[in-house]
C-alpha cells in the first residue's frame, strides 16, 4: 500500500545559498573595474599566455609555497 504524503518544504530552504556563476562574475570584474582573474592552468590559454600569467603571479605575490 502506498501512501502519498503532502511535499515537505522547509521554511529556510529559500535561505540557502544560491549557485554563483564564476565566470559571470570575472568577468564583469574585468568590465568594470579591470580586475582580471585568471588561473595559471586554464585551458582557454596557450603555452605563452599561461606563463606569462605564471610569471606575473610570482613577481606580485611570490613563488608556490611547498607546506
Amino acid at each position: 500500500m502506498k501512501i502519498n504524503l503532502p511535499q515537505y518544504r522547509c521554511p529556510l530552504g529559500r535561505l540557502q545559498p544560491q549557485t554563483t556563476d564564476l565566470e559571470v562574475i570575472k568577468q564583469s570584474g574585468w568590465r568594470d573595474q579591470h580586475i582580471l582573474v585568471v588561473a595559471e592552468g586554464d585551458k582557454r590559454l596557450d603555452f605563452v599566455e599561461r606563463e606569462i600569467v605564471r610569471r606575473i603571479g610570482e613577481r606580485l605575490y611570490g613563488g608556490k609555497r611547498h607546506d
